[in-house]
């Protein structure tokens, strides 16, 4: 199916259509219009429609959406029916939260080692994956098929680090530091400033205050 000319604003919506059908299913849910997944989700039937129109609708006039079939339709469109490796570089707090999180496997994301400068965390291991020391990075990544990389390291090094994980066939970088990468074309780069949303958050706070005067 071609997806050229798809909205980043519809792209991001499409893990919320998936999380929130997975909660259907759980509760034993088959069909749902989009009327009344606009409830759930607090966005517009039309948008929820024009959403899926981007990928070929996936409902029936009258009938609604098979929730099972489209759960896993999106799922595909967001390539969760394949498994991804990937590794964690930066064994600190957040690294070690990352790999805690044992949610990813049942998306397809399969942790494959954590990487840090540490020599106290050498030969720790966390939920069995262990933590190795950077300079064991370039041959791990060279002789194991790993696409995605998450880095949870200082801003110091995140250019020189990111540069030697896409000399090595990294495709796709996670980024949780503090800093914007420059990375060839062909690398994908999904960026996550915590502290960026918790501007965002002290903003609307500050708003809503101020109509409150």
């Amino acid at each position: 199916m071609e997806h050229r000319g798809i909205s980043r604003a519809v792209i991001s919506r499409l893990p919320r259509y998936y999380r929130y059908l997975g909660d259907l299913l759980e509760e034993g849910v088959e069909r749902i219009s989009s009327s009344d997944l606009s409830k759930t989700m607090h966005v517009t039937a039309s948008q929820i429609r024009q959403d899926l129109n981007n990928f070929g609708g996936f409902g029936q006039q009258g009938y609604g959406y098979n929730v099972k079939y489209l759960y896993t339709e999106i799922g595909k469109i967001l390539g969760l029916d394949k498994n991804h490796n990937f590794i964690i570089v930066g064994a600190g707090n957040l690294g070690q939260a990352l790999a805690n999180y044992a949610a990813f496997e049942r998306s397809g994301f399969i942790l494959k080692s954590l990487f840090d400068v540490n020599p106290r965390l050498e030969g720790v291991t966390i939920r069995g994956i262990p933590v190795r020391m950077m300079d064991e990075l370039e041959g791990f990544l060279q002789n194991n098929d790993i696409e995605i990389a998450a880095l949870t390291i200082p801003k110091s090094k995140a250019v020189e680090v990111a540069d030697l994980l896409t000399a090595n066939g990294i495709k796709a970088i996670w980024n949780f530091t503090h800093t914007d990468l420059t990375l060839p074309k062909d690398v994908i780069v999904e960026s996550v400033h915590l502290s960026d949303s918790l501007m965002t958050l002290s903003y609307n706070i500050s708003r809503k205050n101020e109509k409150k005067k």
